[in-house]
């Protein structure tokens, strides 16, 4: 009997044992869990990287900031609402007679192309390469330039169209690329951009759809927007005839990682201005700027890339 009552207490001590260290055990794992939970917290992201884009003071009435790398809306200025877009049309005209053409193709400069506002120094009868053609009508916003490359390229299958049919027969095929771009709120009523009447716009669009428009440009054919880099670009007619065209864009030399612009300008539209620049290797933001006025858009253009560069430096 003592035996068994030895071995008795002896079980009675391992089991309070046992409970005692397994009580220890769940205490010093709560407390561990606990602080990795405290640690959790600590450690979320930076104050830097939860920063929001800077805000900024625009004249612009709408403005879109787009990384198109990440995928990312940076800033949203009344993007969807329609304005007109002024010379911003000529990159629609030029994506489209790209698509329609060769660019060695022949463009010959008519009476009818030089009746456009604007005397941009072509010749009549002057002959150029299509390229040559866009890239001097895109950095010097040439109306005639552009007309003529329309009037070369609408109504190819008839022969009997006048100007005017084979103008809307190419500027049919404008409205049906933006369509095809899910374009959704751009409509061109001509080639140019040129106001129609003093209250009618020649085209309109949105900030954001002229974002879309200039991003696919880079993406399928950035060969387009290679001469708007320039400040100013000398180029030569078929006939041998030289002529320079000064960009329209004057901050074209001072935006860092430059890939392309087109600028417009006209009494209803106000100053417009699409761009794009690479600040980091491979990561193309596209800005666009509408509504403002014929200087304020480059101030404009300015604050945001200021801003972009600022947002970069703190994600």
């Amino acid at each position: 009997m003592p035996e068994q009552s030895f071995i008795n207490r002896n079980i009675e001590f391992r089991f309070f044992a046992t409970l005692l260290v397994s009580v220890s055990l769940l205490i010093v794992t709560s407390y561990v869990l606990g602080s990795k939970v405290e640690r959790g917290d600590a450690s979320m992201p930076t104050e830097a990287a939860l920063k929001p884009f800077p805000e900024v003071a625009l004249t612009a009435k709408a403005a879109y900031v787009y990384d198109a790398r990440t995928k990312t809306v940076l800033l949203a200025l009344n993007e969807n609402t329609r304005m007109p877009l002024a010379s911003l049309t000529k990159l629609m005209t030029a994506l489209v007679a790209t698509e329609l053409s060769p660019a060695y193709c022949t463009v010959t400069v008519g009476k009818d192309a030089l009746s456009a506002e604007g005397d941009s120094g072509l010749r009549p009868g002057e002959r150029w390469s299509l390229k040559d053609l866009l890239d001097f009508s895109l950095v010097s916003s040439s109306n005639d330039g552009i007309r003529a490359v329309a009037l070369a390229l609408g109504a190819l299958g008839r022969s009997d169209a006048n100007s005017r049919e084979i103008i809307q027969d190419f500027v049919v095929k404008m409205n049906q690329k933006a369509t095809e771009l899910d374009l959704k709120n751009t409509y061109f009523w001509n080639e140019t951009g040129l106001d129609e009447t003093e209250l009618k716009g020649g085209a309109y669009g949105t900030a954001r759809d002229m974002a879309t428009l200039l991003e696919h440009i880079i993406a399928y054919h950035p060969e387009m927007l290679e001469a708007t880099k320039e400040s100013s670009i000398n180029t030569s007619s078929l006939d041998g005839l030289n002529h320079e065209a000064k960009n329209t864009n004057v901050i074209a030399d001072k935006i860092p990682g430059f890939i392309g612009s087109k600028t417009g300008f006209t009494d209803t539209a106000g100053g417009n201005l699409i761009f794009a620049f690479d600040p980091e290797l491979g990561r193309p933001i596209v800005i666009s700027v509408m509504g403002s006025t014929e200087e304020g858009r480059f101030a404009d253009a300015e604050t945001l890339i200021n801003a972009v560069l600022t947002y970069l430096n703190q994600n």
